[in-house]
Parts: structure tokens; sequence; C-alpha cells
């Protein structure tokens, strides 16, 4: 299997309190509660991890309570390339109702100042080689600048690595200057730094043009139960997920990121590769936490992915 290097520039220890129902102004009981180390390249590397290959993970790691994410990376196998830098890494509360319905409170995080910033660079000077692609994924912390990230893409793109971005915002419109190989926004994400609606398949053919124009190879688009669209080289899909019961939709773009990673690196048909990432984008919003727990369910889940071509000039059913 592959050699992967994972980039989480911003990661969290996510705190999962699961309810009946949130009521605003009032107590509220939680049901359960669970606490995990992520980030989206972190999820990202569970779950390709799961599939069989080797992670190297790496970003900024705040020193003061690094204990949860280094059991991680032991329990786990990865290699830990993060620069630690003062302060805590960020936590975030997920409120989880019955219904399905997340509520995200995000912690601000540590400040990274511009020698870490640079301690990183060069790090991935010696990291780089060897690998055989890169995940950028998540959100940027405070003290860095969208532009920072432009050059992150391209000294990787250096050393001859292929990169996967997913992130939004500023640090999505950054990211797109060094055009990486694949991009994953959802919907939402892509239509607010294009500054228009992408809600037709046609818009969306249309952006991808543009994008694939720049040099960006493949991009991905996800749009939760209405599924995935994938535009590609010669190519435009659809996956639509089965129905399942939703416990946290927290890291289901990460795990479709992972899919679409693994199919590709693999060399699978583009079909072949969009079922898998679709199911196992549709099994991770079954479950709270990160990786494939479930091997004959995601089996099952595969097999009830329907995946076809995108119409010209038409609207993906919803």
């Amino acid at each position: 299997m592959a050699r992967i290097l994972t980039l989480t520039l911003n990661p969290a220890l996510d705190l999962t309190l699961h309810l009946e129902r949130l009521e605003p102004s009032a107590v509220n009981r939680s049901l359960a509660q669970v606490s995990h180390a992520a980030g989206k390249g972190l999820n990202v590397a569970q779950v390709l991890a799961d599939l069989g290959h080797q992670l190297t993970v790496s970003g900024f790691l705040g020193a003061d309570n690094a204990d949860a994410f280094e059991a991680l990376f032991a329990r786990r196998g990865f290699t830990d390339a993060f620069v630690r830098v003062a302060g805590e890494t960020r936590s975030n509360i997920k409120l989880a109702e019955a219904d399905g319905r997340i509520t995200d409170i995000n912690g601000p995080g540590p400040l990274v100042d511009a020698m870490a910033q640079v301690d990183l660079l060069m790090r991935l000077e010696t990291l780089a080689p060897g690998h055989d692609l890169a995940v950028v994924a998540g959100s940027l912390p405070r003290g860095v600048e969208p532009y920072f990230l432009t050059d992150l893409i391209t000294r990787l793109q250096g050393h001859g690595l292929k990169v996967a971005l997913d992130t939004s915002g500023e640090a999505l419109r950054a990211g797109l200057l060094a055009t990486p190989w694949l991009i994953k926004p959802n919907v939402d994400e892509l239509a607010d730094i294009c500054e228009r609606d992408l809600a037709s398949v046609e818009a969306q053919r249309e952006e991808a043009r543009q994008l694939r124009a720049m040099g960006i190879e493949h991009i991905v688009i996800s749009q939760g139960a209405d599924g995935v669209n994938w535009f590609g080289p010669g190519f435009a899909l659809h996956g639509q997920p089965p129905r399942v019961s939703v416990a946290s939709t927290v890291g289901a773009g990460d795990s479709l990121l992972a899919g679409m990673v693994h199919g590709l690196l693999n060399g699978w048909s583009a079909a072949r590769t969009l079922r898998l990432a679709t199911a196992i984008a549709a099994q991770a919003v079954t479950q709270v936490g990160f990786g494939i727990q479930d091997a004959a369910q995601l089996q099952e889940l595969e097999g009830a992915v329907d995946v076809q071509a995108l119409p010209e000039q038409q609207e993906v059913s919803r």
C-alpha cells in the first residue's frame, strides 16, 4: 500500500455529547459522551490506515494537552511529525441530538507563531520525499495566514507529491492558487468562494470546468444525503448513498476523501472508487468516531450505493 502524509494545521479534541433534544436557555443533560483526538487530516488518516496504508501525520499541536493525540498516534502506528507549539490544542464540542442534528461549538486553539510555521515547512523538506501523496485538510489556526497554505502545497508538489486539499473559506481560495491534484469541498464551501449558487449540476459542471482548466484534476463536491458529484478527466459522476440512521455527521467528508484517495492510488475505475468512497462516508454517519469499524456493514453499504453519469443539463434528483 501507499505511504501517505496528512497535514492537520488546526487539530482538535472533539467532545461529542448525545442529547435527546437541545433546549436553549435550559439545563441539558447528556445521555452519553465520547471524546476523540481529531482534526480533518487525522480523521482522513484513520480511515486510510484501516484501508491498509502507512501514515505520517503532521501539522501544529498544542504542547500542553498533546497526550490524547500521542496516544492516538501510538495506537494507530502513525509516524508523528507534528510541530509542538505553546498552549493547548483547541477543544470542539459537538451536541448530537436524537434526530441527527449536530450543533458545533469550536474553540480558538493556540496561536501559531512565525517560527513554528518555518519549522513545519523545514520539517516537510525531509518528510515529504518517500511519500506517495499528501492530504492537507482542515482550517487554519490563529496566526497562520492563507498564503501559508499556497506555499505549503507548492513545496509538497516540488517534492513530486500529489496533493489532495479539503478546506474552506480563504484557506480554500489560497489553496486553489497552488492547483492541488484533488479538492473536496462541500457544495456550500465551493459556492462561497465562487460567489455563486451551485445547486444545479450544470452550475457545478461549469465551475469544475474552470477549476480543471487551472490544472486541478479532480473536483469532488459533497452534498450530504444528496450524495457526491465528481468531475474528473473525461467524466462526471454522481454517487448516491443509501439511507442510513444518522448518529453523527462529523467526519463523513473526511471519510469520503480517504476513500477517494484509496481508489485513485490503487488505479481503480472511477465508478469503483466513487462507490467505495460514498459507502465509507455513509458508514461514517452511522457511528461516532473515525475509521472503518464494521467491514461487513461497509460491504453491504457499498452494494447499495448508486453510481451514475451526471446528466448534461439537469439537476440531480433530490
